[in-house]
């Protein structure tokens, strides 16, 4: 449901009418606004699901206090990567640089995830480390990805339960474009998934458009 934190007119009087009266029924706020009890039903669900107001059997509404940046922030606090991760592009550390450019291409992304033959994470191939690579007169086809590529334990990772808002802090902070998400195994760390910059720019413009529950 698309639901932004712009408030009607009506929705606004009675955010102000539980404020000043709650706890309160939806047939007192009915009387007071000379409507029915049906014509308020849409606007007492969408100030209850959107955090201003709290329903209890046989009480009434109460005014929760938060203001409309306090629910953003709320909002912001549960956004997880797994809600936003991509597929994570990957290729074995025995693939040579050469390959890996043509993957690069290929998949239409900035950094590959570099497993060796147990599926578990050892490096980190961005463009930067490929365009080093291609400086000079060398062969790219006999340059394995495991001599240019960052590799464990100097690599920033995290998990599908991490919050969005601390990635985005960790890729500003590493000026990286992008992490692989990652879950523990016995032999290591298995690659999931990625969140990249782009990743994180979707989720928030989702939460400043109000698709966010």
């Amino acid at each position: 449901m698309n639901r932004t934190l712009d408030l009607s007119e009506r929705q606004k009087k009675i955010l102000e009418i539980v404020k000043e009266n709650g706890p309160i029924t939806g047939e007192q706020i009915a009387d007071q606004l000379h409507v029915t009890r049906a014509t308020l039903r849409p606007d007492l669900a969408i100030l209850t699901m959107s955090g201003f107001l709290d329903a209890r059997p046989r009480v009434g509404y109460f005014y929760t206090g938060k203001t409309p940046s306090k629910l953003l922030t709320d909002r912001l606090k549960r956004m997880t990567v797994k809600a936003y991760q991509s597929i994570p592009v990957v290729i074995q550390e025995g693939a040579s640089a050469y390959d890996a450019i043509c993957t690069m291409f290929l998949e239409d992304v900035g950094t590959l995830f570099v497993v060796n033959k147990d599926a578990v994470l050892t490096g980190v191939l961005s463009r930067k480390d490929l365009l080093r690579a291609s400086i000079g007169n060398q062969n790219l086809n006999a340059i394995p990805v495991s001599v240019i590529m960052s590799r464990m334990p100097n690599i920033t990772t995290c998990k599908s339960t991490d919050l969005v808002i601390d990635v985005a802090k960790l890729l500003i902070q590493r000026q990286i474009d992008g992490l692989p998400v990652v879950r523990e195994t016995d032999k290591g760390l298995e690659v999931i998934g990625r969140i990249t910059k782009t990743n994180i720019t979707k989720a928030f413009l989702e939460l400043a458009e109000g698709e966010i529950e």
